[in-house]
């Protein structure tokens, strides 16, 4: 732990000195975790999802943020081997079903960024389970990257507003950046205001490539299963300390 005083007293601590409105998270070393353990991935991946069901529910009973989204899958995490690829996408059917109840009842909204298209029928209906059941939630607008790939997310509203445009629905003129990120995956959500990748990698991997313009970056060591909210609250406090200019001279810009 990188800080003293009690967990409670960080958290308030963190709370007072002002959230991140948007925090997202690139959750790596699922494998790496495994491996160092004699463990299948699959079982890096299945601690890797209770990382993930600890995170939420630290970020909705305690440090109560607004917006968290996770990098579950990648568009490229298709080119793996078919059996690691068939137990993600049993483990995220499970997940999905499994908690359904505790992240309708805690408030939580799910959203789904990507194309969920091509996930396997049980896997998706149950992710559209989630969706329908949760879309009323006011507390943690929690979004799920599955299936995803910034590159292909750009390209996609590229294609959606040339559509538009062939239709005769839109002019070159009413092209903004408003428009553009009304086409995106994550409209209506803020950009975010911290990108995290755990294990240690420090680059993008196509995540949120639009979104993360003036996003700051944090590369903990720490493998995605070992993350904990102590964790989690150190980059936080070190995020606070930063001086966000978002392309200015200078002065602290709070979120």
């Amino acid at each position: 732990m990188g800080h003293g005083g009690t967990l409670i007293d960080r958290i308030e601590q963190v709370r007072v000195a002002g959230l991140p409105r948007h925090v997202a998270l690139i959750l790596d070393g699922n494998g790496r975790w495994a491996r160092q353990r004699n463990l299948s991935r699959a079982e890096g991946h299945a601690a890797g999802a209770r990382a993930v069901e600890r995170m939420i529910h630290f970020v909705v009973n305690e440090l109560h943020l607004e917006y968290l989204t996770l990098f579950a899958f990648s568009a490229e995490n298709w080119s793996r081997p078919a059996q690691e690829v068939d137990a993600l996408m049993t483990l995220l059917r499970q997940f999905a079903l499994d908690k359904l109840l505790s992240l309708k009842d805690a408030g939580v909204r799910l959203r789904i960024a990507g194309d969920i298209s091509r996930l396997p029928q049980e896997t998706r209906e149950a992710v559209e389970t989630v969706l329908a059941q949760t879309s009323t939630g006011q507390g943690l607008n929690l979004t799920i990257a599955l299936n995803y790939g910034g590159q292909q997310e750009i390209l996609r509203a590229c294609q959606r507003i040339a559509r538009s445009v062939a239709a005769g629905e839109l002019s070159e003129e009413d092209i903004d950046r408003s428009v553009f990120e009304a086409n995106l995956y994550t409209v209506g959500i803020p950009d975010p205001d911290l990108i995290i990748r755990t294990s240690g990698e420090e680059r993008l991997s196509n995540f949120l490539l639009w979104q993360a313009a003036y996003a700051e970056f944090s590369f903990p060591e720490t493998l995605w299963p070992d993350f904990t909210p102590e964790d989690f609250l150190d980059i936080l406090m070190a995020f606070q300390a930063r001086d966000r200019r978002f392309g200015g001279s200078g002065g602290r810009v709070d979120s």
